[in-house]
């Protein structure tokens, strides 16, 4: 194997700001911030949500922020900070390093959803879907 996960991860790393749970929470307050779940659907069921976050699923996320695909969401064409969030912290970093790769000022959440829960970060039940 030419790269392995902990490769992927490190180069992102290298690149890409990350925030703390509670950074997050404040940067929620911004007009210009955008929190992304990234998260399957199952785990928002699951584990629940944070209030206002937009749902990008994962496996659609090159797909809803390219203006060119069809399936393009409008939120990503929006001049925004988004902050990239998974259970624990590794999905999103790599989802922000690709959203970085396509042009978006992107960061992603230390810990994930399961850092912001820890925290004692307020959860809701449902998410804001794309």
């Amino acid at each position: 194997m030419a790269k392995g996960y902990k490769d992927l991860l490190a180069e992102a790393e290298a690149v890409v700001t990350s925030v703390t749970p509670a950074e997050a929470a404040a940067l929620r307050e911004d007009p210009g911030v955008v929190l992304v779940d990234i998260r399957d659907p199952r785990e928002l069921e699951r584990e629940g949500v944070i209030s206002g976050a937009f749902h990008a699923p994962r496996g659609m996320l090159e797909f809803w922020i390219d203006p060119e695909s069809p399936y393009h969401k409008p939120v990503f064409a929006e001049e925004k900070t988004f902050v990239f969030f998974c259970a624990g912290g590794l999905r999103s970093l790599l989802a922000a390093k690709v959203a970085q790769e396509m042009g978006l000022k992107a960061r992603s959440m230390r810990e994930g959803f399961g850092g912001w829960k820890a925290a004692g970060l307020p959860i809701a039940e449902k998410a804001a879907r794309g």
